[in-house]
């Protein structure tokens, strides 16, 4: 029974991490009649069969768990900063950004499992290093699209209910809505499609191209869009590449906005290739995009903290990602990991 409910899952999890411009008339090429697609990859190699997927789960190696050593935030700096930029990994995909007095938080998921059960599916190693309770109050929430491990359902409505008078602004891609409409939330929600943007203060946050997919539920492959997200202030570019296979996306984003100050990019959950190839990049692939993005620093995340995500060890992505820097012969700090709970400050 448990084996038929991990499998259910992984059916479910796999298959589905403003200034608006209106649309042009005629319908982006990314858009199909049934949703959405890639700009790069042929739309019939992305989504696996359930073959594939059932060849995957019987022929896996299952990953060992490993006990990562975590820093304790420090909480009462966080929850206090209003002048100092900082960065702290949070876990997976999760990042508090602080910066002009700004609190931003990529993809929270701040609770045990990677799934639309309590009992099953992937489930943390790594508890996350800062809790909902103790956050510092949030103003800018940016999900990339709506897989499990990334938009977690008790983590978006713990973060508007701590904050009933002054809830966070959501931006999301095209077509997740109607999801916080849903649950229960229906205002300040700002819904974008790649290269639209949306400004918030002095910030301007885009919505950009990546290579990925999404499926919340069996009926709704592709029907809601993935992105990536740039954020500009005046100060600083910041880039969220969220969950993504390599692609020509990453050149695109490079010429339009230059240099990017600092990059949150996956390195994790590639394993086997031949499943995960097209939606996951490499470290090696993840050196190239913060080649491509023209990255001052980049950041490697979406390893490391959960387990039966995928198949590679869970502490083998930094070991590569180190290889593959020193492969291109870039200097050993530009594109490095942090400790999960580590707060990079001064940035």
């Amino acid at each position: 029974m448990q084996v038929i409910a991990r499998i259910f899952l992984c059916l479910i999890f796999l298959f589905g991490c403003a200034k608006s411009s209106r649309f042009p008339e005629k319908k982006p090429i990314h858009h199909t009649d049934k949703g959405f697609k890639n700009n790069y990859l042929p739309q019939k190699v992305m989504s696996k069969s359930l073959s594939d997927v059932f060849r995957w789960r019987v022929t896996r190696k299952p990953q060992k768990p490993i006990e990562f050593k975590r820093v304790d935030p420090n909480l009462s700096f966080l929850q206090a900063n209003r002048t100092e930029t900082t960065l702290t990994w949070i876990g997976h995909s999760t990042f508090l950004w602080q910066h002009q007095g700004v609190n931003l938080i990529t993809d929270p998921h701040l609770t045990n499992r990677a799934s639309p059960v309590g009992f099953a599916g992937p489930k943390r190693v790594v508890p996350p290093t800062i809790s909902l309770q103790d956050l510092p109050q949030i103003d800018i929430v940016v999900i990339s699209h709506n897989h499990y491990d990334h938009l977690d359902k008790k983590s978006v409505l713990g973060l508007v209910k701590r904050q009933k008078k002054s809830p966070p602004v959501f931006l999301v891609p095209l077509g997740m809505k109607g999801w916080f409409k849903k649950i229960g939330i229906t205002v300040g929600v700002i819904e974008l499609d790649w290269w639209q943007s949306h400004e918030v203060g002095e910030w301007t946050l885009h919505a950009v191209p990546v290579q990925h997919w999404s499926r919340r539920t069996f009926g709704d492959t592709n029907r809601v869009l993935w992105a990536g997200w740039v954020i500009e202030t005046p100060h600083q570019k910041l880039f969220f590449a969220g969950d993504t296979g390599y692609s020509k996306d990453f050149l695109d984003i490079g010429k339009r906005f230059g240099e990017i100050d600092l990059s949150l990019i996956p390195i994790g959950a590639y394993a086997p290739r031949w499943f995960m190839k097209d939606m996951h990049c490499t470290p090696e692939e993840a050196v190239q995009i913060h080649i491509d993005v023209a990255s001052r620093r980049s950041i490697g995340m979406h390893w490391g903290t959960f387990l039966d995500l995928t198949d590679e060890p869970m502490d083998e992505p930094p070991v590569r990602l180190r290889k593959a820097v020193a492969a291109k012969k870039l200097d050993p700090k530009c594109f490095t990991t942090i400790k999960h709970g580590e707060t990079l400050r001064g940035l």
